[in-house]
């Protein structure tokens, strides 16, 4: 018989086999993702101490045939941490945090799935090493959900996304099994991709536990620049220009809408702005290396390209605060967007030459739908990855185009996939797109895809309605 953490009887069971305390009613902040735009209907959260534990409650699910969500930071932004219909239960990995073993010779840290990435930050700063990848969220995003979802950030193009970034991964498949493989090896050709399977899958294969992750010597030098822009164009030419002369030296590509910029100085007026008026458009550049100072390399290309008409105003950075102050208006933006309140929000990404296309072409399609939308596109230029959203009129607010949304988003994915881009870029699939995945994503990768859902996890307890659409 189905059960679920709605029943008494499931609880009791579960309960029995574990430590007191593990099992606990949600908090109010489990029931929704962070913009409340979706709301779940789980009632209770399992916070294991120990890998053990996690098969003991991944073996209970499977026996009574219980829908199981795995949930980190709660910053996920497509509902893949919230559960539909009947109610599932949460698995939090906030207590299976902390550094197992740290090497710093071979550059890996081996973490559990709960740890903090900021956490991590610290602890490779210890060493004299850096986790590249960072984002707004890293103060409460934890390394198993940055995993379940493949994340980005804004350091992509120099040392990739968690995929990349990741040698091992431990995981409980949905039978309780362990599968113990979170080793070191940067070689290692013994069968299947495992790893790379689990990554990305948002918990629907199995809950990742541990991971050993790769650690980067510290640059010795890094250079910023700020730069106002004609139009999102010019922030390709002028990252081509860049890599002409640095190659692989830069590390964060930044678009920036003055759109954004404007919502950070009326809500966020704590936050600094490097330029006296926000331009229609920006970028954020930055370079580092370790052989020499890139900073007058970076001025001169901008020099350049400034001569060119490519660049208007801009600042370079003088001192490690002033850069920091120009990523802290950056990771602003998101915060001063929930402010407003999206309309609808899109993570994309495009082949590089396409991007500022979708940025003209989108806005034309969104307007021909709801004339009268505001626009904050921006993100990962260098990677073609953009967060393309949408927002009320000017005294309206989102409830007003609650009947276009799906529409809104549509037309947008329409094109997105027209120009040979994904409709899901660094933010996963959850539960918000998976029927836009059905209905744009290649049809034969959708049926591999189920059949190694249906084989791994046959009676469909991990996460169930994420990723896949249910079967119609």
């Amino acid at each position: 018989m189905t059960l679920s953490p709605a029943d008494g009887a499931f609880l009791e069971h579960l309960d029995a086999r574990l430590l007191p305390g593990t099992i606990q009613p949600v908090e109010p902040w489990h029931a929704a993702e962070p913009r409340r735009l979706l709301v779940g209907t789980a009632r209770a959260v399992a916070t294991p101490r120990t890998v053990t534990e996690v098969q003991r409650i991944v073996r209970a699910c499977a026996e009574h045939r219980v829908g199981l969500i795995p949930h980190g930071g709660w910053t996920g932004l497509v509902g893949g941490q919230l559960g539909d219909g009947v109610p599932p239960l949460l698995l939090s990995t906030r207590r299976l945090d902390g550094v197992r073993a740290l090497h710093p010779a071979a550059g890996t840290a081996t973490v559990g799935a709960g740890t903090i990435l900021q956490d991590l930050h610290a602890t490779a700063e210890e060493a004299d090493l850096i986790f590249p990848l960072t984002l707004g969220s890293r103060g409460s995003a934890r390394i198993g959900g940055l995993l379940s979802t493949n994340a980005g950030g804004t350091a992509v193009l120099r040392y990739g996304t968690m995929r990349d970034l990741t040698l091992g991964v431990e995981a409980v498949l949905p039978d309780g099994a362990l599968m113990a493989t979170a080793h070191r090896l940067r070689k290692s050709n013994v069968g299947y991709d495992l790893r790379n399977l689990l990554i990305g899958a948002e918990g629907t294969l199995g809950v990742i536990t541990a991971a050993t992750l790769r650690l980067f010597p510290k640059p010795a030098h890094v250079a910023s620049a700020f730069l106002a822009i004609p139009r999102p164009g010019a922030a390709l030419d002028l990252l081509a220009r860049l890599r002409r002369r640095v190659g692989d030296q830069v590390t964060g590509c930044e678009l920036i809408d003055g759109q954004g910029l404007r919502w950070v100085a009326e809500h966020l007026p704590q936050v600094r702005t490097p330029l006296a008026d926000a331009p229609d458009w920006s970028v954020l550049v930055e370079v580092s290396g370790f052989d020499h100072d890139p900073t007058d390399t970076l001025e001169a290309v901008a020099a350049a390209a400034m001569e060119e008409g490519l660049v208007g105003d801009g600042v370079v950075a003088r001192s490690e605060g002033q850069r920091a102050d120009f990523w802290a208006l950056r990771d602003a933006i998101p915060e001063a967007n929930r402010a407003i309140g999206p309309v609808a929000s899109h993570d994309v990404s495009v082949p590089l030459e396409c991007v500022p296309d979708l940025i003209t072409e989108g806005r034309a399609a969104m307007r021909t739908i709801a004339p009268d939308l505001r626009f904050n596109t921006f993100g990962h230029v260098g990677d073609g990855n953009l967060h393309y959203n949408l927002f009320p009129a000017a005294g309206r607010t989102r409830a007003d185009y609650a009947e276009i949304r799906a529409e809104l988003s549509s037309r947008l994915h329409d094109l997105v996939v027209a120009m040979g881009g994904a409709i899901s870029a660094e933010h996963g699939i959850g539960r918000l797109k998976a029927g836009e995945m059905a209905r744009l994503h290649d049809p034969a990768a959708l049926a591999a895809m189920r059949t190694v859902k249906d084989a791994l996890d046959p009676h469909g307890i991990m996460n169930p309605g994420a990723i896949l659409a249910a079967r119609t």
